[in-house]
C-alpha cells in the first residue's frame, strides 16, 4: 500500500479528502509552515467545510495522525504464519524496509514532524502512545505465539517488544533527518536479523 492509497476508498468521502489534503499540503510545507489556507489549497471540495470541522491547524492535524496510524496498523502483516519468526521478519520487513520511495519518504518525514510536536502537545503525545503500545503488543504476541510453539526461547515478550520498536522509532528518525541513513539502516536491520537468530530462535530453530 502507498502512502496515498491510505486516503482512498473510505466510507466518509468528506473526511478521506480532508485527511489527504492534509497529507499533501504537510509534506509540500511542513509543520511549520502549514496553514488551513494551504490546507485548503489541496482541497478539492468547498474550503467552508475545513473551517467547518477544525479550528485550528493542529486539530485537523491531531485528527489526521489518528487517522494516518488507524490506517498505517490495519496495513500491518497479520494473516495467519505457521513460521512465528517468518511473520516476525514481514513485520520487520513492512516497517524497517532497507529502502524507501520518495513517497513512502515524506510519508516518514511527515510521522516525525508530527512527533516532534508530541513533547510539548499532549493530544501529539496521546495519539504516539497509543501507536507505540499497539505495536508492542503485535510484537510481543508474535513472539508469545513463537515461545508457546517452542520457535523462540522462553524470553521475555514485552522486553523483546520495547527493544524492537525503540529500534524501529529510532531508524524512522535517522532515516529522513541524516545523509548517510540507508547504509545505517540496513546495517541495523542485519542486526535484528542476528538478533532474532542468537536471542529468539531455539537451539532446533532454522
Amino acid at each position: 500500500m502507498s502512502a496515498l492509497d491510505i486516503f482512498e476508498n473510505d466510507s466518509d468521502d468528506t473526511k478521506s479528502a480532508i485527511m489527504r489534503a492534509t497529507y499533501l499540503a504537510l509534506c509540500e510545507h511542513g509543520y511549520a509552515n502549514l496553514t488551513i489556507q494551504r490546507i485548503g489549497d489541496e482541497f478539492e471540495k468547498s474550503k467552508s467545510l475545513l473551517y467547518h470541522h477544525y479550528d485550528s491547524k493542529d486539530e485537523l492535524l491531531v485528527d489526521f495522525l489518528g487517522f494516518v496510524l488507524e490506517k498505517y496498523k490495519a496495513d500491518i502483516p497479520a494473516e495467519e504464519y505457521d513460521d512465528p519468526c517468518a511473520h516476525l521478519r514481514a513485520v520487520l520487513d513492512h516497517v524497517v524496509p532497507p529502502t524507501l520511495d520518495a513517497e513512502r519518504y515524506e510519508f516518514t518525514s511527515a510521522m516525525i514532524e508530527l512527533r516532534a510536536q508530541a513533547p510539548h502537545d499532549e493530544a501529539y503525545r496521546e495519539q504516539f502512545t497509543r501507536n507505540d503500545r499497539f505495536f508492542r503488543q503485535q510484537f510481543a504476541n508474535v513472539v508469545s505465539d513463537g515461545i508457546e510453539t517452542g520457535a523462540f526461547r522462553d524470553v521475555d515478550p514485552e522486553q523483546t517488544a520495547a527493544l524492537l520498536v525503540t529500534t524501529i522509532n529510532g531508524s524512522m528518525l535517522e532515516r529522513v533527518t541524516t545523509d548517510d541513513a540507508e547504509d545505517a539502516i540496513r546495517a541495523t536491520r542485519r542486526e535484528l536479523d542476528a538478533y532474532i537468530d542468537s536471542h529468539l530462535l531455539a537451539e532446533n530453530g532454522d
